[in-house]
């Protein structure tokens, strides 16, 4: 796996900018601070683990990179946009046109086949159908499923479910792409293959965050980031591969 040089990535553009950025649940008289003031930039072309033991604020994070909640304080710019303080219908309308998922579960709609489910994204964005057909077929193609297009998910091995998640995840070419334990639930080489597709998604300038308490995933990438108690508590840079 070949890395953009460091030098080559601090020139980038920011894809994350997250500053001071804090989160709260408040239950009764009880307040639980599960973000304490993360400071964190991501740049275009960027791959980075998250890494921390349970209750670290791991998935807390993810949410908030993802807009599926909002920060009690800080600002979160994501792509240039301050998306800190926005209201639910426009994070949504911000997750299905900028982001892309890729969960451990894979959340696949067991109704629909293979270009179905790459095509879900593309419907809430009003690409038109032979649109969305075409481009459901190339991503299939691209993640080495072209010939299980009309399958369904229990027809799939997990592997190749997940590989269906990843090219659901690349349908509005995001500006980021947020991973959850992409591995968790398949075996050894099965997992290889799906780092090998997200390796290339990186090498071809995508922007990835993945959220694994493996190592091995983790080293794959170029970054690492140590979350303790809901902060930062260090970071580590992979020189390995890099070109």
């Amino acid at each position: 796996m070949k890395t953009a040089p460091l030098s080559s990535i601090e020139s980038r553009p920011d894809v994350v900018c997250i500053e001071k950025l804090s989160k709260c649940y408040y239950m009764g008289e009880t307040t639980l601070e599960v973000l304490k003031g993360i400071d964190l930039t991501l740049r275009e072309g960027e791959y980075v683990a998250i890494m921390g033991p349970s209750g670290s604020g791991k998935s807390t994070l993810l949410n908030m990179l993802g807009c599926l909640d909002r920060p009690t304080s800080g600002r979160y710019l994501l792509d240039g946009s301050d998306v800190s303080r926005l209201e639910d219908d426009e994070l949504s309308r911000i997750r299905g046109a900028r982001l892309g998922f890729i969960f451990q579960s894979y959340n696949l709609i067991a109704q629909l086949n293979v270009i179905e489910n790459i095509e879900v994204p593309m419907s809430y964005q009003r690409v038109s159908e032979a649109d969305s057909h075409r481009r459901a077929r190339q991503l299939a193609e691209r993640v080495g499923l072209g010939d299980r297009v009309t399958h369904r998910p229990t027809e799939l091995s997990g592997g190749q479910q997940q590989r269906v998640a990843i090219a659901r995840a690349l349908a509005n070419d995001p500006v980021l792409i947020l991973a959850d334990e992409p591995t968790g639930n398949l075996d050894t080489q099965s997992g290889r293959d799906i780092l090998n597709i997200l390796d290339e998604l990186n090498q071809q300038g995508k922007t990835l965050v993945v959220v694994t308490h493996d190592p091995r995933v983790a080293e794959r990438t170029g970054r690492i980031i140590h979350l303790l108690d809901g902060r930062i508590d260090r970071e580590s840079v992979n020189h390995k591969g890099e070109a």
